[in-house]
């Protein structure tokens, strides 16, 4: 099974009171909280990409927290993960550290980065059935205004009608960008057809917070 997550922030103190407001009463409660979410869910089999972000910590903490984490750990590096430049820092920790990744899940390509790419490989593309083959899986935002500046960009994409070589007619451009914030998840690595229900679900809650406004 593989999973993906996104800005972890491990060590992260500030993030309890600014910013996400995370509201742990300290970064070792946070984090422990973070490590069984995740241990209940992933097996030593199972693979986890982390989409950026993943420690604030030092090499040495990030080592240790890093080794209590189940599965197979890939990950996108983020803004925030320095401790990859330093020399005790153990890389085999990883199975591979990359900016920028695409991958196969289940027939479809999952494009990867921590910073949402608008205009991702694949976009256009759909199934027979008019199932979209290509998802954009990225980080970075939180849950802050440049993530509500996204949420109108992929709403703009999506009521837009084009011809492409895909389709025989104008149709809705498919805009499939999902942010996998861990706070989306309560901090559990999720699959990709978990976090395309998580993202319906929110973009559901959004529209009916909007239609009451």
């Amino acid at each position: 099974m593989r999973y993906y997550i996104s800005d972890l922030h491990f060590f992260h103190e500030n993030l309890n009171q600014r910013l996400d407001c995370r509201g742990f009463e300290s970064a070792d409660a946070m984090n422990e909280y973070i490590l069984e979410r995740w241990n209940r869910k992933v097996g030593d089999g199972d693979e986890v990409v982390i989409l950026g972000d993943v420690s604030a910590g030092n090499a040495e903490q990030t080592n240790d927290i890093l080794r209590r984490l189940k599965g197979h750990l890939m990950l996108i590096e983020g803004n925030h993960d320095h401790f990859l430049r330093h020399r005790k820092f153990d890389r085999s920790l990883f199975e591979w550290v990359k900016n920028y990744e695409e991958l196969r899940d289940n027939k479809r390509k999952v494009v990867l980065c921590h910073y949402p790419v608008f205009c991702y490989n694949g976009q256009y593309r759909v199934d027979d059935e008019g199932r979209p083959r290509s998802y954009m899986l990225y980080g970075h935002v939180h849950n802050s205004q440049d993530e509500i500046l996204v949420n109108d960009f992929i709403r703009q994409t999506a009521a837009t009608r084009v011809k492409s070589r895909y389709v025989d007619k104008p149709e809705p451009i498919p805009c499939n960008m999902i942010n996998c914030f861990c706070m989306f998840s309560d901090y559990t690595p999720l699959t990709l057809d978990e976090w395309i229900e998580v993202d319906a679900e929110r973009r559901r809650n959004m529209t009916l917070l909007e239609n009451k406004c």
